[in-house]
């Protein structure tokens, strides 16, 4: 009669650690960005995706040619954004308007996509978005 227990027990703990898997799954930023691969951007924002763990940001930018390429933003986690004072409602607001991001470029050699770690809206307001520390 025990060993039914002890099977059924030990049934629920391995499926309660395998729900808990997705938790360990999360990525670190120097595993996909690159912290000596940094530049500056200015384009139009034009989208979000406001989703956990983060958020991301879409711009058009103008590359030295003329040609206009969207580029995509990853930032902190939303709580983190949050907490910093930057919501959903911020990004809404810019949509159309002028950006200007310092980003980390993705170390996967995945083109158009990086890490925000600044942003600078309209307002003229540098905004923390990513790891990425303010050095001027």
């Amino acid at each position: 009669m025990k060993a039914p227990k002890v099977l059924g027990a030990a049934a629920i703990t391995a499926g309660l650690l395998l729900l808990a898997l997705p938790c360990f799954a999360h990525h670190s930023f120097a595993a996909e960005f690159d912290a000596n691969n940094c530049r500056e951007f200015t384009g139009i924002l034009t989208k979000i995706d406001w989703q956990n763990p983060h958020g991301y940001f879409y711009l058009d930018i103008k590359d030295s040619g003329g040609k206009v390429e969207s580029w995509s933003f990853q930032t902190y986690a939303l709580i983190t954004l949050k907490r910093a004072g930057v919501d959903r409602q911020f990004f809404v607001d810019n949509i159309g308007k002028e950006i200007w991001v310092k980003g980390c470029l993705a170390k996967n050699g995945r083109t158009n996509y990086a890490a925000a770690g600044l942003l600078k809206a309209p307002d003229g307001v540098l905004r923390q978005m990513g790891q990425l520390q303010d050095e001027r």
